[in-house]
This record gives C-alpha cells, structure tokens and sequence, in this order.
C-alpha cells in the first residue's frame, strides 16, 4: 500500500509573524514548524506502515528551507520526502496550492492521501478537500481514528458531541485532526539516515498538468484587502446596575444571542 501525507511548514507563532507588503506572511523571516495537523496526519501513516508494511511518502510545497521539515518526517519514519518549490509558485491562496500539489500527487501511485485538516496559519480546512476535488477522490475529514482493512479506510470522523464511522474504498483522501494521536519523536539512527537521503525537489516545470492560470499569487482568486499581527478589541459595554437588575440584564444579553 501507499500512502502519501501531505504535510506544511507554518509560522512557529511563539517567535512573532511577520507580513509582506502584499499582505502575504513573510515566511523566510519566521521560524518555522511542522503543522500540527500534518504531524498527526504523518504518524497515522507511520502506523499504518507499522502494521501493513506500506509505503509512506511526504510531499510539501513550500521555500527550500521546507528541506529542513521533510527530514523530520524521514526521521520519524516516512520512506521518502518531495519538495515543490518555486518562485513562481509563491503567495498562493487555497486554490493555487491545491491545483499545484494536486498536479505533484498526479505523478505518484497513491492508495490513501493523508493531509492535515487545517493549518495553524490559514485556518480554511480547504486544501486536502480541494486535493480531493482535483483528483476525483473521495474525501473524509475531521478523522480522529484511521484504520484501513483491505481495500477500504475506515475513519471516525469526529463532530461536536459524537462521532461518524465512515468507511471508503481507496483510493481516498482523509483529513486528520491534531487530536487523532500523540506523534512519535525523531530518533538518532532515523536523524542520521534522514540526512543521508535524497528529498526529491520539482519547480514549476515539472508539474506538466498544471495550469499557469491556476498558480502562485497570479493564480489566487483570494484577495487580501488587510493584514496586521494584531487585532484590537473594542472596550465592551459598561453596565453599572444593582445585583437584581444585573441578573436580568446578562439572561436576557444570553437568551439574544441564543446562548439558553
């Protein structure tokens, strides 16, 4: 079996963020991790190879400095690290991004497609269902268990108070949460390997069904009007009223916003 994790480099927020002029994020100034997500989504595949023996391969786009995450993830485990990287590739919202790796994934043989269900710096949870889309594949997201028997993926897909078991015949694509497990540490012998392999690295040119329409910030149907590190909050409404009165006015702010 092969399975394919697709996996971001994101901003480590705790060394500040940064913007460019255009409003893009400055991402060769930040420090920068592993998402979250990704990484759950990476050790679900590293246990499937565990149990099945299968294939594992890590894709990202993203600057050459991503070079430094993939090893992570051989070090962890995974079998072999891809890296789309190009210029002209740069600034793309969703749908760029997932027309360009949807274009890489079309170059490899895939059982099961793991990504993350959202990253830490967009927020959208809209690439690993637009990957889905590109390639005609049934998605699953929100997965908080990922079991596969035989030709099939079987997911518990969670939701707020309960959870769906939803099963799929691969090819698939599943969306991890952060939540699903506990990810697993690099270890000294996987560091040492890790960087003895080879991270396969495509440009723009390597990815032969790809629209140039559908690439980098050119490519990007969202448009950033504003971007900023902070935003400020509003001082809020200032009541001065006696205990009873103050009662009634916080049920009644409640029953107004259907919070009872």
């Amino acid at each position: 079996m092969n399975i394919v994790v697709c996996i971001k480099q994101v901003p480590d927020t705790k060394g500040g963020v940064k913007f460019n002029p255009d409003g893009t994020l400055d991402r060769a100034s930040m420090l920068a991790i592993m998402n979250p997500d990704d990484k759950a989504g990476l050790e679900a595949a590293l246990r499937l190879k565990d149990e099945t023996g299968a294939k594992v391969t890590v894709v990202t786009m993203g600057l050459p400095k991503a070079d430094d995450m993939l090893r992570e993830a051989l070090a962890m485990g995974a079998d072999e690290a891809i890296l789309i990287t190009d210029r002209r590739l740069g600034g793309a919202d969703t749908w760029a991004t997932s027309s360009t790796i949807a274009a890489g994934l079309k170059k490899l043989d895939y059982d099961l497609i793991i990504t993350g269900r959202q990253a830490i710096d967009g927020d959208t949870a809209q690439v690993g269902p637009q990957i889905a889309e590109h390639l005609g594949l049934p998605v699953i997201s929100y997965a908080e268990k990922i079991q596969v028997e035989g030709n099939n993926v079987i997911v518990q897909r969670q939701y707020e108070d309960r959870y769906h078991e939803i099963k799929a015949q691969m090819p698939c694509l599943v969306t991890a949460l952060a939540e699903l497990n506990e990810p697993r540490y690099m270890t000294p012998g996987g560091i040492f390997d890790a960087f003895d392999k080879e991270v396969t690295v495509w440009g723009r040119d390597d990815l032969t069904d790809l629209d140039d329409a559908n690439i980098g910030l050119a490519g990007s149907p969202t448009k950033i009007a504003k971007a900023s590190d902070k935003v400020r909050k509003g001082a809020g409404e200032k009541v001065a009223l006696d205990p009873k009165e103050s009662v009634d006015y916080i049920v009644g702010k409640l029953k107004e916003k259907h919070v009872i």
